[in-house]
């Protein structure tokens, strides 16, 4: 069998293993789209000005949410699923069956994939229907092509990061401070325009701002220049896509750190 469709077989167990999970489905789509609807509530009435482009607070807000929710799938959960196998040794019993270590990566990241497009679909379904959110036709595909770069991008940190979390127990809690921390600085929860400059231009450097500027500019592309597609931006989400592939590559192991 080739390895693509070794990849596809693998990812086809996992989306169905994923989507009987109603706790992974309500833990993945609950908190983005709770926090749409309570912000697009708030600032519905609200405009935000970026370098003297003005930007509804649904339109932000939208872009934003969508953010969390891949942050959610590709990070967070493949972080604390990631260590809560390899410290049980499911990773080591798959690593020893005769499938590739790329299919079972590949699996996991087309699951992710489906799932961010799942939650982006829904709020976007949210934004249009309840608060007037309309996307024009080439952003959707911007935004298609965006939660595919961020979503790789961060499953490929979530493989880099994973060997520095020795405990399950404490996964969740670091995680947790984290995320929060990096979406507040990177303006996933109040505007960004409020924040001073230099945190601004650094939180650049980190993929999720990046990833949230692509993603308002398929919402918004006014933002962008009129343009839908953010290539400068998302190539830094690519970029750290390949650095945290290659750390991942050097650093990963299957095999519980406690044996």
């Amino acid at each position: 069998m080739s390895t693509a469709a070794l990849v596809i077989h693998q990812a086809r167990y996992d989306l169905r293993v994923f989507f009987r999970d109603p706790r992974a489905r309500a833990a993945t789509l609950l908190v983005p789209v709770v926090m749409l609807v309570f912000f697009g509530a708030v600032f519905r009435h609200t405009s935000f000005t970026f370098g003297g482009t003005t930007v509804s607070g649904n339109d932000y807000y939208l872009s934003r949410m969508i953010v969390l929710g891949v942050t959610s799938a590709a990070l967070s959960n493949m972080i604390i699923t990631l260590v809560a196998e390899r410290e049980s040794g499911a990773l080591k019993r798959r690593r020893a069956t005769p499938v590739r270590p790329i299919a079972l990566i590949g699996g996991d990241v087309i699951t992710c994939e489906v799932s961010t497009i799942t939650i982006a679909i829904v709020l976007w379904l949210i934004g249009w229907l309840a608060f007037g959110v309309h996307v024009p036709g080439a952003g959707l595909a911007a935004i298609l092509l965006a939660l595919v770069v961020g979503t790789a991008a961060l499953c490929s940190l979530a493989y880099a990061i994973t060997p520095l979390l020795k405990s399950v127990d404490s996964t969740g809690p670091v995680l947790t401070i984290v995320t929060i921390v990096l979406g507040i600085i990177s303006g996933l929860y109040a505007p960004d325009s409020v924040f001073p400059a230099w945190l601004r231009d650094a939180a650049l450097f980190l993929p999720l701002r990046p990833l949230a500027l692509a993603l308002q500019a398929a919402v918004s592309p006014a933002t962008n220049h009129g343009h839908t597609f953010a290539w400068d931006y998302l190539g830094i989400v690519a970029a750290w896509g390949v650095a945290a592939c290659l750390v991942a590559v050097w650093k990963f192991t299957w095999s519980p750190t406690r044996q």
